[in-house]
């Protein structure tokens, strides 16, 4: 099934500990509905020294949130997402606007 949220929008939180906080999404699991916002659900993280890490210590990072817990954001609103076909091509539309996302 097609996504009504993709990599690269920006979206509203509407439920949870981020409510009204807004953000690009990083990346989108559709697998298990959850979606990773910049600046949203941070967690803290205890890393060990590697390699790649030579300090170590605690890092901030995101932490994916459910699907159901953000909506599409247009100027600042959010906004409901449906389909339509236009020239044989299905795409993403504001339902409150009739205007095409992508």
């Amino acid at each position: 099934m097609a996504s009504k949220i993709k990599k690269g929008d920006t979206v509203k939180v509407i439920a949870g500990k981020d409510k009204e906080k807004e953000g690009k999404v990083l990346s989108v699991d559709a697998k298990n509905n959850k979606v990773v916002v910049e600046g949203v659900n941070m967690v803290t993280k205890h890393s060990k020294p590697s390699a790649a890490n030579q300090q170590g210590g605690i890092i901030e990072k995101e932490a994916p949130i459910d699907l159901s817990n953000v909506m599409y954001s247009a100027k600042g609103q959010a906004v409901r997402v449906g389909f339509s076909v236009q020239d044989g091509k299905k795409v993403r539309v504001n339902k409150k606007t009739g205007e095409v996302i992508d």
